[in-house]
Formats: C-alpha cells, sequence, structure tokens
C-alpha cells in the first residue's frame, strides 16, 4: 500500500523538504547569509542571490560544498578555513557556520513543520517491518528529528556529521544513499529513494538503487525526472493513495 516495488525493504529519506519543511527555512538562511557578504563585498550594486542559485549550486549538497559551488559561479574563491571557523570569518567554514546560525536561531524561534503526508508514510513504512533511514546533507538533522518528534519511526540516519567524520562524499555522489543502505542492511537494489533536490535524485539514479521517487515541493518535477526519478509527487500521501 505504499506505492513501491515489492523487491523494496528499505526507505531512504531525505530530510529537507520531503519529511519536513526545513527546506524553505535553509533557503532564506543561504539567502540571507550571501546576500550579507556579497553586499559588503561589492557594495549595493552587488547581484543577489536567488532561487536558481539555490537549486543549481547548493540545494541537497553539503554545506561547505554549496559554498564553494556558489561562489564559483560567482568567480570568487575563499579559502578552505578549519570547522572552528567563527561566522564571521571569510573562509568556506566560515561562511557556512554564519549560515547554520542563522538557520538555527530560526528553527529555534519557530520550531520545524513537518509534512503531515510523510508522517503518516512513515508511520505505515514502520508498520509494514521496512526499514527507514534519513540521508540528509544538514548537520542539523538529529535536532529537527527530535525538535519534530519524527526520531520515534526513524532507525537511523546518515548526515551531515557522518559525512564530516567518515569522509562520504556528499550528494549527487551516491555515496551517503549507499552508506545509509548498509546501515539497514540492505543492497541498493533493495532500496527506495526519496528526494526533494535534483541533486539527491541524481544520487540516487547514480547508485542504482531500487526506486527513485522524486518529491516536487516548488514545481520542478521535470528537472527531477531528466535527473532520474522514477516517479514524481507533490507529497508522499499520493504513494499511499496510489494501491488505496
Amino acid at each position: 500500500m505504499l506505492g513501491l516495488p515489492d523487491s523494496i525493504t528499505t526507505c531512504l529519506f531525505d530530510l529537507d523538504g520531503v519529511l519536513t519543511d526545513t527546506a524553505s527555512v535553509h533557503r532564506t538562511a543561504w539567502q540571507q547569509m550571501f546576500d550579507a557578504y556579497l553586499e559588503a563585498k561589492d557594495g549595493k550594486d552587488f547581484q543577489p542571490f536567488t532561487e536558481d542559485d539555490y537549486n543549481k549550486y547548493v540545494d541537497g549538497k553539503p554545506r561547505q560544498d554549496g559554498v564553494r559551488d556558489f561562489l564559483a559561479s560567482r568567480d570568487i574563491r575563499l579559502p578552505d578555513g578549519a570547522p572552528t571557523d567563527g561566522g564571521d570569518a571569510e573562509t568556506v567554514w566560515g561562511l557556512g557556520n554564519r549560515k547554520n546560525e542563522k538557520l538555527q536561531d530560526e528553527i529555534e524561534r519557530n520550531g520545524v513543520k513537518v509534512y503531515e503526508g510523510s508522517r503518516r508514510y512513515l508511520e505505515l513504512a514502520q508498520e509494514q517491518g521496512l526499514h527507514r533511514i534519513v540521508v540528509s546533507s544538514s548537520a542539523n538533522t538529529e535536532m529537527v528529528l527530535k525538535v519534530t518528534g519524527l526520531e520515534q519511526y526513524v532507525e537511523g540516519r546518515v548526515d551531515g556529521v557522518t559525512l564530516a567524520e567518515q569522509h562520504i562524499k556528499g550528494k549527487p555522489a551516491p555515496d551517503s544513499f549507499l552508506a545509509g543502505a548498509k546501515l539497514a542492511g540492505a543492497t541498493a537494489d533493495q532500496a527506495a529513494v526519496f528526494e526533494d533536490a535534483t541533486s539527491g535524485v541524481a544520487a540516487g539514479r547514480a547508485g542504482n538503487f531500487g526506486f527513485v521517487i522524486g518529491v516536487d515541493r516548488v514545481g520542478h518535477a521535470d528537472a527531477l525526472k531528466r535527473s532520474g526519478a522514477d516517479i514524481v509527487v507533490q507529497d508522499l500521501s499520493e504513494l499511499i493513495e496510489k494501491k488505496g
């Protein structure tokens, strides 16, 4: 009843934009951080960070990769710095940490919205005995799962902290999803990937996963299909409805 092939034993869920509405909070935090940086650098004539910039260079990637890729699109190169860099440091880590501070402030003030269709899907997946792993580039995954109460439905996670500690390549490389499948004791062809970012869908396709579900929250269904989604839905409740 979950709209998956019978061979699937494991569900690998991206977090932001698939289970929770933190994607919009991420976009705002990125925009605020980059616009402030660019304005300080270029003055009032700076070119703002756009929705297209977010989708092309940042969405779904580890934070430092997002910083590097966007700045490269503007012909800007910064030293990497170190993970301990403060938000005022003009380094890749510094800008990334500045963005994360904005994100955490917003989450602490206003909490995180959970897509109810996704909560119900997790509940049913648990009832059906499917493995449930969250695979996210966000280093805030543990905090978000706790704040939302979703941690009770999740067996494990591969997140931004895991990627850094284990030196796992982020999306669009398939490595993080492969690590998630391994955590559940499944092979790639036994696992379904749930992603809202084109980079994440591309990772699912590159890893030869058994099923790749694109989740279109922002009107980019065609881009998700081009990136390799087997099916695109606007909400996970549609998968439940497919088999009544």
